[in-house]
């Protein structure tokens, strides 16, 4: 007979969007199992700028990112492929902080209220009669009444639910390394090359991090990473001034691919998404971080209230959350691909540039499309 342990929240994936869920709903008391396959502290491909948006939240869960370093993030400035720059001001601003930092210190905060974290993959996850059963590598088996999906980017797991996004392949590489050298702390840059575009900002340690995307279909033209950037990232002048003006931290850069942004569900199987995995916004924007723990904000909310029985069924629980979710993030998602498609053509983003140099109170408004409001404390 299996050794079932039972809790009532399971969340499969630590990141930002499942630490976020283990800290809210454990400060209310619920038993909640996290699942992660990695160990904790680790670097991951990430942008690692995240909107202001999120701090009262953060702050009301115990979590203060400027008192513990980061940098605080006002100005903006973006570039063409000809290196040409436009300078503006970010609504509400923003800060910088790794997610090797903050992965941990979210960790630190969700062990203290009492969540149970386990480093473990999961093989299965099973609904039936209104419970999830939850099997992992190790032969381990784990019930509750609520599972959260936040196993990020692309997993075995959505292959396994027969995800429709997983049976397209991406066109997408993104690659990531901390460096020391100059650069403002209060600002985030986005240098765009051909096929792909840049974010560079500060961070806690006053390290600076060089995170890009790009289309593989370019990238595999070249002998390695160094090739790619001399041939092609460095035809901006802005990214090969700050590239061979620093030092790099890391001993090589990190890598990902198959990153995907196609439309997702953010809830299948019955199973709540949260984060990338409920759905990705083109890292131009800037903002996934924010999104992740926002996200994991409107899904504890409304798990909270099915399982105190105000939300009285499953079915509504899941309705709730999808309109809360697409409320949020749908016209963010469609204007992430829009700015994404516009300066992938280098007539069309000359002449967006040329009409931002003559009107740049346009560019916050753009801004605030892809960004949210200060969202509530709990």
């Amino acid at each position: 007979m299996k050794n079932i342990t039972t809790f009532d929240v399971i969340i499969i994936g630590g990141g930002l969007a499942g630490l976020t869920n283990a800290i809210h709903l454990s400060k209310f008391k619920h038993r909640v199992l996290l699942i992660e396959k990695n160990s904790y502290p680790k670097h991951k491909v990430c942008g690692e700028y995240i909107s202001n948006e999120v701090l009262p939240y953060l702050n009301s869960l115990g979590i203060d990112p400027i008192k513990e370093g980061a940098k605080k993030i006002s100005k903006v400035q973006v570039s063409t492929r000809k290196s040409n720059l436009i300078n503006g001001e970010l609504p509400l601003g923003g800060f910088g902080m790794s997610r090797y930092f903050l992965d941990s210190l979210l960790l630190k905060k969700a062990q203290s209220n009492g969540v149970e974290v386990l480093k473990d993959s999961v093989n299965s996850i099973v609904f039936n009669k209104g419970v999830f059963t939850v099997e992992t590598k190790d032969s381990k088996y784990f019930q509750s009444k609520i599972t959260i999906g936040a196993f990020g980017k692309r997993s075995v797991l959505d292959q396994k639910m027969n995800r429709k996004f997983i049976k397209k392949k991406s066109p997408y590489l993104a690659v990531k390394i901390h460096v020391k050298g100059d650069f403002p702390e209060n600002l985030i840059a986005l240098h765009n090359f051909k096929g792909g575009y840049c974010g560079v900002s500060k961070v806690e340690n006053n390290s600076i991090n060089l995170c890009y995307i790009t289309e593989y279909n370019s990238f595999k033209k070249y002998k390695n990473i160094t090739d790619f950037q001399r041939q092609v990232v460095f035809k901006n002048k802005h990214l090969k001034k700050i590239f061979e003006e620093s030092n790099s931290v890391f001993k090589k850069p990190l890598t990902i691919s198959q990153i995907s942004f196609e439309t997702k569900k953010p809830v299948e199987n019955h199973i709540i998404m949260c984060g990338d995995t409920a759905g990705m916004i083109h890292p131009l924007c800037g903002n996934g971080m924010g999104m992740a723990i926002t996200s994991a904000r409107l899904a504890s909310i409304r798990i909270l209230k099915f399982l105190n029985g105000e939300i009285k069924t499953r079915e509504d629980l899941e309705k709730q959350y999808f309109k809360d979710w697409n409320k949020e993030f749908k016209t963010r998602l469609k204007t992430g691909h829009f700015i994404a498609r516009l300066f992938r053509n280098q007539t069309v983003s000359q002449i967006a540039y040329s009409i931002l140099k003559i009107m740049p109170f346009l560019l916050p408004k753009i801004i605030q499309f892809t960004h949210g409001k200060y969202i509530k404390p709990i």
